[in-house]
């Protein structure tokens, strides 16, 4: 399947090298795994949403390792992509941006024709590319223009798409300045949390058993700021990491978080075996 990547400190601007190119298990080191695309977003100084992406791995990518090194900012999103709907292409590399909005996904949502109709021209006029992934979002930014709230047209959005259409998997981050949404939804893939204890700069970062014996060191500029990393794996081996129950949506501004359950069972639920065989390669 195809990995999520997100962090936010609320505030103030820091580096993600660790958790992009460093860590045990970087979205650089997933991406050898996930090869179809890779993306990375971020907030700039004026709060507006800026993203890089490319249809080739995040390790073979040069702008992506140049970024993950350079960039500073309060709130990240990347992806790296196992393509299931959509060819290995830019416009269908995450993460998307709509209304001041960064948005990434991974899993398998059918009845791609019925999503476009609850769309309006003005809704449709962003999207690009060929994904599930884009016309979701597209969607859910429509719920949120008519709800004048993100966690109430999210919320909006992902009841429809689950009482009518056919779901896999819908795990989503969705980023506004400052402030993160995660959804697990329902359990088919796994969403993690961790507020990680961020140490001194150039502090060792042990590998846990089962891996290479050694120790990573935390790139310089990690500064000791407060923040909350989510993934669809974890990154590395600090034990403070939460796997996300099926059906939670984590709600992260600044320093608070907050957990909602708002969400009943896909109406209409996809297993493995009900998946193509392009899907069901990607999603594993």
């Amino acid at each position: 399947m195809c990995r999520l990547f997100g962090m936010t400190t609320g505030g103030p601007r820091v580096h993600a090298t660790f958790w992009l190119v460093d860590a045990p298990d970087s979205l650089s080191a997933q991406s050898r795994r996930m090869p179809d695309g890779t993306g990375l977003g971020w907030f700039s100084l004026g709060d507006e949403p800026v993203r890089d992406r490319a249809p080739l791995a995040a390790y073979k990518d040069a702008d992506f390792n140049s970024e993950a090194r350079a960039v500073a900012s309060h709130t990240f999103v990347s992806h790296v992509r196992y393509a299931s709907t959509g060819a290995p292409d830019v416009h269908n590399s995450h993460p998307f941006v709509m209304d001041d909005r960064l948005f990434a996904h991974n899993g398998v949502v059918r009845g791609l024709d019925v999503l476009d109709s609850w769309l309006t021209d003005v809704d449709r006029a962003p999207v690009r590319g060929q994904t599930d992934s884009e016309l979701v979002f597209a969607y859910v930014t429509a719920e949120i223009r008519r709800h004048g709230d993100t966690t109430s047209g999210l919320i909006s959005a992902v009841r429809r798409i689950a009482a009518e259409l056919p779901v896999f998997a819908l795990n989503v981050l969705l980023a506004e300045a400052g402030r993160i949404w995660a959804l697990r939804y329902p359990a088919a893939h796994e969403l993690w949390v961790l507020r990680p204890e961020l140490r001194e700069p150039g502090a060792a970062r042990h590998l846990g058993e089962g891996r290479e014996p050694g120790v990573v060191q935390v790139a310089a500029h990690r500064e000791p700021t407060p923040a909350c990393v989510l993934a669809s794996e974890r990154l590395d081996d600090d034990p403070g990491w939460r796997l996300l129950d099926p059906g939670e949506l984590l709600v992260v501004d600044g320093p608070a978080t907050s957990s909602l359950h708002p969400f009943d069972a896909p109406a209409h639920p996809l297993t493995v075996a009900d998946l193509s065989e392009t899907e069901s390669t990607s999603q594993t």
